[in-house]
């Protein structure tokens, strides 16, 4: 078994840019909702015109949507907060014409209004749904995979202790929000889902990569909690978790109410 000082070290050294998982192959398992939301967003796409991917991280989603489409809308764009970021993503959607701006995750979008007739997330961290509805066509849909309420809860307690858990995510918040907007839900759909970790390592990186659930997080400033967390994998074999999301669907009416 590789030491504590090992496993640290190259958690300290991993890339940690985009939404690629890759690097937990063998050392981590998260388990996906059963409903394949890359697979139905290339179903959205092969009938859009001109479609929208919000906090498209490096754009590997949306590369993997479009792929599987088979045919790209006439205009692709998408939105990202963080620089490294930006930079993958318009590599990965420059062979379908994609153009990626920078945007804060919780500001406006730098598009006019009634632009889109798709608009796309998965996992935002910030739904805007003022101006999800906003730049939304007429007749437009929003489709979108959220992280719901206690995702990696166990985590977030086992590092910072016992924390509240807000609804800041729940499905009844993003519904009220939505309808807010002026937007028609269509369907929602939740699942609950399995997240193990075989090695401190996968939780470090884990940690420095998905930034919410230990805010503020850095492997110098929770290296007790690490090495208790080490101490934890080497007794029961994983550290077991849990990830709530949800599928959710909206319409933006041809006529809007909620503006």
């Amino acid at each position: 078994m590789d030491t504590l000082e090992d496993l640290l070290a190259e958690a300290a050294a991993a890339p940690v840019d985009g939404w690629d998982f890759s690097w937990f192959d063998g050392r981590a398992i998260e388990e996906r909702p059963p409903w394949g939301y890359a697979r139905r967003l290339g179903e959205r796409l092969r009938t859009a015109t001109a479609a929208l991917d919000i906090q498209t991280g490096g754009g590997e989603v949306l590369r993997t949507a479009l792929t599987a489409a088979g045919t790209v809308p006439a205009t692709v764009a998408a939105t990202e907060s963080w620089p490294p970021n930006i930079a993958l993503a318009r590599a990965a959607l420059a062979p379908f014409g994609g153009v990626v701006e920078e945007a804060a995750d919780d500001g406006p979008l730098p598009f006019p209004a009634d632009t889109f007739d798709l608009v796309s997330s998965r996992h935002p961290t910030v739904a805007g749904w003022a101006e999800i509805a906003r730049v939304l066509a007429p007749g437009g849909t929003y489709f979108a995979q959220h992280v719901g309420v206690g995702t990696a809860a166990a985590v977030t307690d086992f590092m910072m202790g016992p924390q509240p858990v807000g609804d800041g995510r729940s499905v009844q918040r993003a519904r009220a929000g939505a309808r807010a907007a002026g937007l028609e839900v269509v369907d929602v759909r939740e699942a609950t889902l399995k997240l193990e970790f075989y090695d401190v390592a996968a939780v470090a990186v884990y940690l420095r990569k998905v930034i919410w659930i230990v805010p503020g997080f850095t492997i110098a400033r929770y290296r007790r909690q690490l090495a208790a967390m080490h101490e934890h994998i080497g007794r029961e074999g994983a550290f077991r978790a849990s990830t709530a999301r949800y599928l959710i669907e909206c319409r933006k009416p041809h006529t809007v109410t909620g503006r």
